[in-house]
């Protein structure tokens, strides 16, 4: 466990995606938790999305959002959670879930940081990961 936590507190001091790996119930939420709050990004937002409790027709609205009138039933503008988790932590439970489409799409979000509300014509940037340096180091500067 002590290696564990040590690798979580190693990988929270990046600025790369992180894939978290594990059964059902083995507390991969309480890693990207600690992965969060270890970071310099801990005093941001930290967006939870668990795939298993949204339709599948749901999820690429629920992460990229949608503009008002994109589709019957959009009435207002929504955020999506990518665009929430902007300079904070996004933690997406059942990944594997995502259908492949979804994922391509996902990829080019966590590759170069741009997306597109459904609906949407420009491109918008949101800068979410897992921390840039750990909370006790100091900034690097020159």
């Amino acid at each position: 466990m002590a290696k564990t936590i040590e690798a979580v507190d190693k990988v929270a001091r990046t600025d790369s995606p992180v894939l978290i790996e594990g059964e059902t119930g083995s507390g991969k939420e309480l890693v990207a938790r600690r992965i969060h709050e270890m970071s310099y990004r801990s005093t941001k937002p930290l967006v939870i999305l668990d795939l298993t409790t949204i339709p599948e027709n749901l999820i690429e609205s629920e992460l990229f959002g949608y503009e008002k009138g994109a589709f019957t039933g959009a009435d207002a503008r929504k955020i999506g959670r990518i665009e929430q988790a902007h300079e904070g932590t996004l933690y997406i439970d059942e990944i594997g879930e995502v259908p492949k489409s979804l994922q391509v799409k996902l990829l080019r979000v966590l590759q170069e940081r741009t997306f597109t509300r459904i609906g949407g014509a420009r491109q918008l940037e949101s800068d979410f990961s897992s921390g840039r340096r750990h909370k006790s180091e100091p900034e690097r500067r020159g």
